[in-house]
């Protein structure tokens, strides 16, 4: 909601249409420009109008009807979403159920006529004068998204790492706007989607508008920036100075302070509830949203502070004949909002007070002309208890310059002379007098409670900013201690390995010595040793944790420990490494033995090689070893001969079967 209450120091657009309709082709627009003094005509296009003000920022763009500036309501949306953060759409007839715009120009004193031109002149002088609604269709909440500026492409060796160059990237520039966000001293809240390498994208709620963001919208290197106000659910009609309206005021004291304003047509305005204000911060937020007409309470007898209160605005008072019980409040408030019981209670003793008075209201509102304001009336007739008629003949009296009263109030005559009316007017006027220079008082007391606000609002923001200082340190030093406690546990892990791989190495040098050396050490007298290396059962695990610890390679002597129970795959496993010799405990499967066979890998049982072993290592003799393959083909010899026999033999049985069938 604008606070502001006078006339603008900046520039207004009065906007009306010339010529052709937004719906058609080419409207043409008369434009007045109006900065509180000057006046500038012009006719432009719709295009070259949305330039105008993309260029210079006027503070307000004014019109009688914004659908003469947008076909629906979804191009006026997206003319809202157009125009700069500064500049403001005001419609100046009302909200969504407007007035003519020559009953709005005679009720506040503005030069009319039904011509293009002068509508647009009429439209900028009301704004300017804050009368009219602002249209918004977006809050003051905008939405900052930072996300990758490129594709991450369609494949190849180098896409991972680009990817997570770019994710990087997104989340170093996230980084940099949070930090851009925290020096500006703007709430925000933050939302990433982590991702390989960083960040995918990463948003930014910012309790601001666009223009008060110190980050730009744009594209640069890996990432983009992309920044949108939030949407309203609908298009909302906001008043330029509702400050000004007479409202009647609900209040509920107490430990928690509740204050509801409500309209003279019953809209509720505004609530509002705070445990710290006292009596003279309830005052100032009244005077900045009102002018109390009547100060109601939801109990009887009214309240010493409420009483307080309705003499300081010298308002007429209301309470209901006895307290208001709980379910009636619930009832009157249904289709307000509140945040709590105060809030409820205030808004309906408010309610409540504007039921009591509504007909007096509507009487009130038949009798008074268009051009003379309502509340005005209202006021001085429910507070000063003043008929209708007497107030019409006072205002009609001040707006011609004075009268016969006012001359005979300046001869000061005698007072049986004065009419009833003209003592009543007198009094009236002395305290119209008081009211203002309590009025000039409580402005003074408002500045001062200003300046104290601007200063504890620099000290709140130099705390604010130290503890965000502080948060991010905090921060820095978490991540830094799990970090640590991170590398720590790699460190451990990599002496682990590193202790496994030594015990490896020095297994790996020992059978390096017994192939390379004489191995003295543990041959004694004996010498032409040969290593051994031992699988503990004939299975694939064995063969692979056997491979893994001292490595198997062509020409080896293995050593079965356990040669039962293997199969084909074991077998052929077994075959693939091409030992010189194997040394078996047990017997082989038929199946393994075969594969063996057939591969030509010589099998001796462990009996024939005197095997000496030392720790995991074990040596035999090259003779041993000779004698024991040796002793294999020897087998193997005659096994082949044996089946070649056993072939041959099938052959002639097979051939003398057929030549019996032949016979038969």
């Amino acid at each position: 909601m604008t606070t502001r209450t006078g006339a603008l120091d900046a520039v207004v657009y009065g906007v009306d249409v010339q010529s052709g309709d937004v719906r058609g082709d080419s409207p043409a627009y008369a434009l007045v420009i109006f900065d509180g003094e000057s006046l500038e005509r012009d006719v432009v296009s719709h295009r070259k109008l949305l330039r105008l003000i993309e260029r210079e920022t006027p503070a307000i763009v004014a019109t009688d009807n914004v659908f003469e500036l947008a076909a629906d309501k979804d191009s006026l949306i997206h003319l809202l979403g157009a125009l700069p953060d500064e500049t403001m759409l005001v419609q100046v007839t009302g909200d969504e159920r407007p007035e003519p715009l020559s009953r709005v120009a005679s009720r506040h004193g503005v030069p009319y006529e039904k011509k293009p031109m002068a509508e647009a002149e009429a439209s900028a002088r009301l704004a300017a004068a804050n009368v009219g609604y602002e249209v918004s269709a977006f809050t003051d909440t905008t939405a900052l998204k930072v996300a990758r500026g490129r594709s991450t492409g369609k494949g190849g060796w180098s896409e991972d790492r680009y990817t997570r160059r770019m994710h990087g990237a997104v989340k170093r520039r996230a980084r940099e706007i949070g930090r851009e966000l925290d020096d500006a001293g703007l709430e925000y809240e933050r939302d990433v989607t982590e991702k390989y390498g960083g960040f995918s994208n990463a948003v930014f709620t910012v309790a601001a508008r666009p223009s008060d963001i110190p980050v730009s919208a744009g594209r640069g290197g890996d990432t983009r920036v992309e920044i949108e106000r939030e949407r309203r659910d609908g298009i909302e009609y906001r008043p330029l100075a509702r400050r000004r309206d007479h409202v009647l005021v609900g209040v509920d004291p107490g430990t928690t302070t509740a204050v509801a304003l409500v309209g003279l047509d019953g809209q509720v305005l505004d609530v509002f509830s705070s445990r710290t204000v006292d009596a003279a911060g309830v005052t100032e937020w009244i005077i900045e949203h009102g002018r109390p007409v009547v100060v109601a309470a939801d109990v009887t007898p009214m309240p010493e502070t409420v009483e307080k209160l309705r003499r300081s605005f010298d308002a007429a008072g209301w309470t209901p004949t006895s307290d208001l019980p709980v379910d009636e409040k619930l009832h009157r408030t249904r289709e307000a909002g509140y945040d709590n019981d105060h809030e409820r209670d205030a808004l309906a003793a408010a309610l409540s007070a504007f039921d009591s008075h509504e007909d007096q209201f509507e009487r009130i509102r038949a009798k008074v002309p268009p051009r003379i304001e309502v509340g005005t009336v209202v006021a001085r007739v429910v507070a000063g208890e003043e008929s209708v008629e007497t107030v019409l003949e006072d205002l009609a009296t001040d707006q011609s310059g004075g009268g016969d009263s006012e001359d005979q109030g300046d001869e000061e005559p005698a007072e049986p002379e004065r009419t009833p009316a003209e003592r009543e007017i007198s009094r009236l006027r002395a305290r119209v007098e008081r009211l203002e220079d309590h009025r000039e008082d409580l402005k003074a007391t408002i500045a001062d409670k200003d300046d104290r606000i601007d200063d504890l609002e620099g000290q709140l923001r130099s705390v604010r900013n130290e503890e965000r200082r502080e948060v991010r340190k905090d921060r820095e030093v978490t991540r830094l201690e799990r970090e640590t406690e991170r590398l720590e546990r790699e460190l451990e892990s990599a002496r682990e390995t590193n202790d496994e791989l030594e015990d490896k190495l020095d297994r790996l040098k020992e059978l390096w010595k017994l192939d390379h050396s004489n191995v003295a050490d543990v041959a004694g007298d004996r010498q032409d040793l040969v290593s051994v290396k031992v699988i503990e059962q004939f299975t694939r695990d064995a063969i692979e944790t056997a491979d893994e610890n001292v490595g198997l390679v062509t020409d080896d002597v293995l050593l079965l420990r356990d040669a039962s129970g293997a199969g084909t795959s074991t077998a052929e496993l077994l075959v693939d490494i091409e030992p010189r010799l194997v040394l078996r405990n047990g017997g082989l499967s038929d199946a393994a033995d075969e594969i063996l066979f057939e591969a030509g890998i010589p099998v001796a049982p462990a009996e024939m090689v005197d095997v000496d072993e030392v720790d995991e290592l074990a040596v035999a003799t090259a003779g041993d070893i000779e004698a024991a393959i040796e002793d294999w083909e020897a087998r193997a010899e005659q096994r082949r001969s044996e089946k070649n026999a056993e072939m041959v033999d099938q052959l002639i049985s097979e051939h003398r079967a057929g030549e019996r069938g032949e016979g038969d």
